[in-house]
């Protein structure tokens, strides 16, 4: 299993337990929090780079 599988595999495996342990408005709000969290963080220009690179060239 390639690296980025196992990260599917394991993100989609916390969401689902969020969704269990949680109020569906909480896991939503952490699911969805998270990522949005983490570019907000970068800096203005990694998010220039980021807009630039298609999706199978983030990986690299």
């Amino acid at each position: 299993m390639s690296k980025r599988a196992t990260y599917a595999v394991g993100g989609a495996a916390v969401g689902l337990v969020l969704l269990w342990v949680l109020p569906l408005w909480a896991a939503l709000l952490i699911i969805v929090g998270v990522p949005v969290g983490g570019y907000l963080l970068l800096d203005p220009s990694q998010r220039a780079r980021l807009k630039r690179v298609t999706r199978k060239e983030i990986g690299r």
